[in-house]
């Protein structure tokens, strides 16, 4: 038996086959199974992406999970929300209905993930946004402070300080670091043995030999010797080369001047990498287009300016030389290769540039622009004519340098050689004699047939030389002759052109253009119209003889409407004469006899001139156009009682009662009575008025003041009572009731009366303002605080209520209120009033001043506000200052107001009424001081 039979007797049928299922190696001995970890794979969190070696049954579907593994049914395992934590019918069949499902199931979580894509991208950027707006970059909360760097001055950059250096400090922390051992001179000799020759770098050259000489007249010492003065002076050669090539990387010699050095770094033009990027790419494509294309002059001219503004003007010189050679022919070269030149230089070339283009009005331009002496531009200026004598450019030019008397000469030939310059003729024109200017300008019509301006300033000549009747026929043929000769009549262009007429005092060249053109190109129903805002655009213009004229034609087409004549009277009143707006006035009550407006304002203007007959004999020529007029009965009344005739006064009352008989006039009958201190007489006319109009407020308001001034405080309480019955919806009435509460200590009188108007009036602002004072005098703080919230709960709009509420909120919120007030009614003269309060309160009088400004033109009808402007003024203006402002407020003649009309009314100040300066005065003493 050999070696292998006794090998294949050994060997097992079992080895190499696939062990049994169910097979534990030792069971048989009674050894315990075991797992290895080759037997499971490595250890995968649950996440992980499974691979084909080591499936994630965990994950899989029911196919792919083994048939004996159960499901975890754990309470740990249990979720409320979610159930169990795996698949409850992974142990069923997964097959083909079960994938389609599953894709369908995808498909729509993909599809509800799409429809909640834009809402989850806004809500994201919305939560960036407020994450940057609490965290800011740093670079934003620096934004700020880098605007206000475009405000310093040179100065303030001197002063910041220099940043410190903190690398020096770095060094001497770790000195440790930087030191360096010299090498000992023994290693140096050995090295110097071992190589056998030394090199030394001073000029490029090295000795080969031991023993010989180097270039720098140092000996090579031989092996075995060494000089350590040698090796010193061969060290500071090394660094002399050195220097030297630092201060000259381009010729070998020094090129740094030690004593303009700090000159020269003032002169160079600090640029970033970035910058000197770009024009290394400007510069190649500028060169890419001149050889390209070396005919294109703006090429050459873009190259020259790129090294003009990089500093090099010699090369920049260079280019456009080159340029005039290459492009001769070219004006803007020439011109740019002069202005690159020096002015010594710049002559020569521009005398070239002149052989070149003879007929080039540009370079004939620059060479008289390079001239300093006006003989010598008269010269060039010749020259040039003698080459281009149909130039106006070089004309004009010619004529501005010579006198009078030479450029009259001048401008005969200059129409001769440019008869169709326009300019050129009206020049000659106005150094012309009346006559010779007419000659002229008849002669530039025969040339120029189709030009306006020459008919226009032939008018202004008639006008200029008292020949007025002739202007509007002037202007008539112009637009005859132009039409005939097809040139389109553009009507906006001829009123520019009497707007300019305006401004050159032409006042009657002015009216007969706009008579002549103001109905061209306009349909018959907005004629009106049209023309209300061609006055309005005049006015806005300050052409008021433009805007006259407007309104003087269209008078004539509507002279019976009432609107055009108000409005052409206020005209006149504002930017007119008193004779012009008499004389209007008179011309409207002709054709408008039936408006009662025109006769007073008519009626009032003699007035107010001293003129009381003329005013009266108006009146009674207004009571014969309306015989039952109220408001020219009153004025009547007015005008007697203003001049102390109190007698006339009251037969015109009289006589009024029995005629018109309104309510208005019984109630100025019984205040007539009051002013003149006749109160039973007063109490009889109110009597008999109330009778004949009971649901008449004033009538109660004025029976309880005569009663109170009387004395009999129960008697007002009972007219009062009766009229807040008659009269619920009169808030003056509740309010002049709870007041006379407050004034005889009845608190809670008032306030019972403030919450009857109340529930009769839901919505009124005042109302809640009266109460709220009440409960603040009343010292109830609280009280006062919730009625203002439930009053701006009513009105939200309210700027009467947001302004009580600004200064009744403590003086660190009042800035915080008044910015609500603005957002919730922003154009409430109220609340700009209460908001230019703050300002002054304080001393931010610049503000005020402008918040004051805004408020007066919100509302200038509002008295309070013009004595509040006032009292500012007073304390912080300029008598100049506070002139203007009264000027403006009796031009306003303000008619509303809590302080102003209970000042206006008060029956002491009856006579003064129309006083609208003592008025103010008297109402900015009466202001309470801010708090």
């Amino acid at each position: 038996m050999n070696v292998q039979n006794l090998v294949n007797v050994k060997k097992k049928a079992f080895i190499g086959m696939n062990a049994p299922p169910g097979y534990v190696p030792g069971m048989g001995r009674g050894a315990t199974g075991f797992t290895t970890r080759s037997d499971i794979g490595p250890a995968r969190d649950a996440n992980d992406i499974s691979d084909e070696r080591h499936k994630n049954f965990s994950k899989g579907k029911g196919g792919d999970r083994p048939p004996d593994e159960e499901e975890d049914l754990n309470d740990n395992n249990y979720d409320e929300f979610n159930g169990y934590g795996g698949n409850l019918f992974n142990s069923g069949p997964y097959d083909k209905e079960d994938e389609e499902a599953d894709k369908i199931y995808d498909r729509v979580d993909d599809r509800m993930d799409e429809r909640r894509k834009a809402r989850r991208e806004e809500r994201l950027k919305e939560e960036i946004k407020r994450y940057r707006i609490e965290k800011p970059k740093i670079q934003q909360q620096f934004e700020d402070i880098k605007r206000e760097l475009s405000s310093m001055n040179e100065y303030d950059w001197e002063a910041i300080p220099e940043v410190t250096n903190m690398t020096r400090t770095k060094k001497n922390k770790n000195t440790r670091a930087e030191r360096f051992t010299p090498v000992p001179d023994s290693v140096i000799e050995r090295m110097a043995y071992q190589s056998g020759h030394n090199s030394y770098a001073d000029s490029g050259t090295a000795s080969v030999m031991p023993g010989t000489a180097t270039s720098l007249g140092l000996k090579t010492p031989a092996p075995g010797e060494l000089d350590l003065l040698q090796i010193g002076v061969a060290k500071n050669s090394m660094l002399g080369v050195k220097l030297d090539q630092a201060s000259d990387s381009v010729s070998g010699q020094t090129v740094v001047d030690p004593k303009g050095y700090l000159t020269d770094l003032n002169s160079i033009t600090p640029r970033n990498l970035g910058e000197v990027g770009d024009i290394k790419k400007a510069r190649l494509l500028l060169q890419s287009v001149t050889n390209t294309n070396p005919k294109h002059a703006p090429g050459w001219i873009a190259a020259a300016r790129l090294e003009e503004v990089t500093g090099k003007m010699q090369q920049a010189r260079n280019i456009i030389v080159k340029a005039c050679e290459v492009c001769p022919n070219n004006e803007d070269v020439w011109i740019e290769a002069a202005r690159l030149q020096p002015p010594e230089m710049a002559k020569s070339v521009i005398a070239k540039a002149v052989r070149t283009l003879p007929n080039s009005v540009k370079i004939w331009d620059k060479a008289v622009q390079l001239e300093g002496e006006v003989i010598a531009k008269r010269r060039v200026l010749r020259k040039a004519l003698e080459q281009i004598p149909n130039s106006v450019k070089l004309w004009k030019d010619a004529v501005e340098l010579e006198e009078p008397g030479d450029a009259k000469i001048l401008l005969s030939r200059a129409v001769e050689c440019c008869p169709n310059s326009v300019e050129l003729w009206l020049a000659l024109a106005k150094l012309e004699s009346y006559e010779g200017a007419r000659k002229v300008l008849n002669a530039a019509r025969q040339k120029i047939p189709t030009d306006r301006q020459i008919w226009i300033n032939a008018a202004r000549l008639e006008e200029a030389n008292g020949n007025t009747e002739m202007v509007h026929k002037i202007i008539e043929r112009a637009v005859t002759s132009l039409k005939a000769n097809m040139v389109e009549i553009n009507r906006e262009q001829w009123l520019k052109d009497a707007e300019e007429c305006d401004r050159a005092d032409s006042p009657i060249t002015c009216q007969a253009i706009v008579r002549t053109v103001i109905s061209l190109g306009v349909e018959a129903e907005d004629r009106k119209h049209t023309w209300m805002e061609d006055a309005d655009s005049f006015i806005a213009n300050k052409a008021f003889n433009s805007a006259r004229a407007v309104y003087a034609y269209t008078l004539t087409v509507f002279p019976l409407k009432k609107s055009i004549w108000m409005r052409a009277a206020f005209f006149e009143k504002n930017h007119g004469s008193i004779e012009q707006y008499e004389t209007l006035l008179q011309k409207a009550v002709t054709h408008c006899p039936k408006a009662e407006v025109l006769w007073l304002m008519r009626a009032k203007s003699k007035w107010l001139a001293g003129n009381v007959p003329e005013a009266r004999s108006i009146l009674n020529d207004a009571f014969g156009a309306n015989p039952n007029s109220e408001e020219i009965w009153i004025a009547a009344i007015t005008l007697e009682s203003k001049n102390n005739e109190h007698e006339r006064a009251r037969k015109l009352l009289q006589k009024a009662r029995e005629t018109a008989g309104t309510a208005r006039v019984w109630m100025k009958s019984a205040r007539l009575e009051w002013c003149l201190d006749n109160l039973p007489g007063a109490l009889s006319t109110i009597a008999t008025g109330v009778t004949k109009f009971p649901e008449f407020p004033k009538f109660y308001m004025m029976k309880g003041q005569i009663e109170i001034q009387m004395g009999k405080l129960d008697a007002a309480r009972t007219t009062f009572d009766l009229g807040i019955k008659r009269c619920p919806n009169s808030i003056p009435l509740w309010v002049l009731f709870a007041n006379t509460e407050v004034g005889e200590g009845n608190i809670t009188k008032a306030r019972s009366i403030l919450e009857k108007a109340r529930v009769r009036n839901p919505l009124n602002d005042e109302l809640w303002v009266h109460a709220i004072r009440l409960e603040v005098k009343a010292g109830n703080d609280n009280v006062a605080q919730a009625l203002l919230a439930r009053a701006l709960q009513s009105c939200p709009k309210s700027g009467r209520l947001w302004s009580e509420g600004i200064f009744m909120a403590p003086r660190p919120a009042r800035k915080t209120k008044s910015v609500d007030a603005l957002k919730n009614c922003d154009n409430d003269a109220h609340v700009v009033l209460s908001v230019a309060k703050l300002f002054w309160l304080e001393r931010k009088n610049k503000k005020a001043r402008e918040w004051f400004v805004k408020a007066v033109k919100l509302d200038p009808d509002h008295g309070d506000t013009w004595a509040a402007y006032y009292k500012f003024t007073l304390a912080h203006g300029t008598e100049q200052e506070l002139q203007i402002l009264v000027d403006k407020c009796v031009q306003a003649d303000p008619k509303h107001g809590e302080r102003w009309c209970k000042l206006r009314k008060a029956i002491e100040h009856w006579r003064n009424d129309g006083n609208v300066e003592l008025m103010l005065k008297s109402c900015a003493r009466q202001l309470p001081e801010l708090r």
